[in-house]
């Protein structure tokens, strides 16, 4: 996985340049992150992601990827939002999400990692999701 530049920005109007975080931040910092990916465990794709504090834009600018949202109830399905080159999605903050790859894509971020937090898919959402393991 080659990562591009990650910029991080206060809310007292300074940019910076950083190594790209999955789950930590300064609280008030939004993280704009692009980056090249090639499999799913580029993307975590076997890990639920969530970020408490803010929305986050998920931008496929090259590729393709699908954006799985965890179900909010037992038993029902996952909710997945497919991300041809040149689109993107709001995942609302608080929701927990995944993604999977269509094919190698460059990808953009854009949140609040402050509490950012990562959680593994069981066996049994493995089983009984969109019938991938």
């Amino acid at each position: 996985m080659r990562h591009g530049p990650h910029h991080s920005s206060g809310i007292d109007g300074t940019v910076r340049a950083a190594e790209r975080r999955m789950t930590s931040g300064d609280p008030g910092t939004w993280h704009v992150a692009t980056f090249h990916v090639e499999t799913d465990a580029d993307v975590h794709a076997d890990h639920w992601e969530m970020h408490p504090e803010a929305e986050e834009a998920v931008c496929c600018l090259t590729g393709g990827v699908r954006l799985y949202f965890r179900p909010t109830e037992p038993g029902d399905a996952e909710d997945m939002v497919q991300l041809p080159a040149g689109t993107a999605a709001i995942v609302p903050r608080g929701r927990w999400h995944r993604l999977e790859l269509d094919a190698p894509s460059d990808l953009m971020s854009l949140t609040l990692r402050h509490g950012t937090r990562l959680e593994k898919r069981t066996d049994l959402e493995k089983r009984t999701d969109t019938g991938c393991s």
